[in-house]
């Protein structure tokens, strides 16, 4: 049977969810994203165990970033009978899908100073 070491989060990686909370994500979606950007792959079992997640936490918050096109997954047949294994990784760099956040919040931001523009300019027309 193949084993792997499964990371638990250190006072950066605690961090880097935090940062990712404040700025809009879930918990479980910041964890989630924070354990598979520190490995290459990694199967449920192990992103509960290394996020510190139940099952359906990480189920409901792989289906937001499946969604966003930031997480794939494979399925892999375990050794014996049972269900295959779904294995899941980050369709590409961390610092990539990070890009991708900043520039929808700098466009959200834009959005709402754009609002608050035109509702300045109404409230001062007769």
């Amino acid at each position: 049977m193949r084993t792997r070491e499964i990371s638990n989060f250190g006072p950066r990686e605690e961090e880097f969810v935090e940062i990712l909370t404040q700025i809009g994500l879930s918990k479980n979606v910041s964890k989630v994203f924070v354990y598979l950007a520190l490995t290459k792959e990694a199967t449920s079992r192990e992103i509960e165990l290394g996020a510190d997640l139940r099952q359906p936490e990480v189920s409901v918050a792989m289906r937001t970033l499946v969604g966003n096109k930031w997480v794939e997954n494979r399925e892999t047949r375990r050794e014996g009978k049972g269900r295959p294994v779904r294995i899941y990784r980050l369709t590409r760099p961390a610092p990539e899908i990070i890009d991708k956040i900043e520039r929808e919040k700098r466009e959200d931001v834009e959005t709402q100073i754009s609002l608050i523009e035109r509702l300045r300019h109404i409230s001062t027309t007769p």
